[in-house]
């Protein structure tokens, strides 16, 4: 995972939190007073003093402390960001910045040599955040997904640019708000893969405007659940005002940790891929959740984000046709 020296820590502890926002989060900021809240943490004041963020009584004057308590970074991640340096190779490892261009399986944890003696699970570590977010907005929405709702989700938190590779990085976060999961897809190759230590309890989601709904719909990968909502808003299909959870996958525990988290929700709409793996994993839900299923595969192609590129092909034809026949 690399690290830092003491003296690259002391450096990025005396990077005033005021600085660091002023820079790299102007638009998330909103003038009160003589302090600056956060759109995305209204709760959260910034300002000559530091931070503080009200609703969870913590504060800090660093912009480091910001990035880990805040921003969910790891130590290393927050100390390179702030000082655009890149972790030092761990002193006995190697260390590669080369990313596959394949899915890439990540142990649960790590062995140690004695059996008898407890797993390590691996610490949770977050990519580095780019400065901006130009190139994932640009992929997602070559991929014909709503740029409002891409918007909204780096509003909310739950979605930015890594620095080195410039992938889509899609959070999920625990109930308090904490940073607990990553699913990173490059924006230029097939690579997808979780961050190292992601814990699948807890899936991307899209709240709906009624949090009282009682539905949620469940997808494979974040990119189907923000498929499935631009197919809504644009009137391809029905509009559905419920919860949508990415399992990250094929695992239920997402959804398992979800529901126990929502006792209100009584319907489950199964949008898994078309698949083999898609339907086994839809009879899971069916038989383990004991509340109202449904199976509702894509329309078009395999997955969610197939069905709404077709559409989104289909219509664009359409339309040439239609200035041909004008001229």
């Amino acid at each position: 995972m690399g690290w830092v020296t003491e003296e690259q820590l002391e450096q990025a502890r005396q990077i005033p939190v005021l600085e660091y926002v002023r820079m790299y989060e102007l638009d998330n900021l909103k003038r009160v007073g003589k302090e600056y809240r956060l759109r995305d943490h209204k709760s959260l004041a910034v300002g000559e003093n530091g931070w503080y963020w009200h609703s969870r009584n913590i504060g800090s004057w660093s912009a480091l402390d910001f990035l880990t308590d805040v921003r969910g970074y790891g130590l290393v991640e927050a100390v390179c960001f702030l000082l655009d340096e890149i972790p030092q190779e761990h002193p006995g490892r190697m260390n590669s910045f080369t990313q596959p261009t394949t899915r890439k399986t990540k142990p649960a944890s790590l062995s140690t040599s004695n059996d008898n003696e407890p797993t390590k699970r691996i610490p949770f570590a977050l990519p580095l955040r780019n400065k901006n977010n130009n190139r994932i907005i640009a992929y997602l929405q070559s991929r014909g997904i709503d740029r409002d709702s891409i918007m909204d989700c780096i509003e909310r938190g739950i979605l930015f640019e890594s620095k080195y590779y410039h992938n889509c990085v899609f959070l999920g976060k625990d109930e308090q708000g904490k940073t607990k999961f990553a699913a990173m897809r490059s924006t230029t190759t097939r690579f997808i893969c979780d961050a190292d230590g992601s814990d699948k309890k807890y899936g991307f989601v899209l709240p709906p405007q009624n949090p009282n709904s009682y539905a949620v719909v469940c997808h494979e990968s974040p990119i189907d659940c923000l498929s499935h909502q631009t197919l809504c808003k644009q009137g391809y299909i029905p509009n559905f005002d419920g919860w949508r959870l990415s399992l990250g996958g094929t695992s239920t525990l997402a959804l398992e940790h979800f529901l126990k988290h929502h006792p209100n929700i009584t319907h489950c709409l199964i949008c898994t891929d078309a698949d083999r793996a898609g339907d086994i994993v839809a009879d899971k839900i069916a038989a383990i959740t004991g509340i109202t299923t449904e199976r509702t595969p894509p329309i078009y192609g395999s997955d969610w984000n197939d069905t709404l590129q077709i559409i989104k092909k289909a219509e664009r034809t359409q339309y040439k046709i239609r200035a041909s026949q004008q001229i």
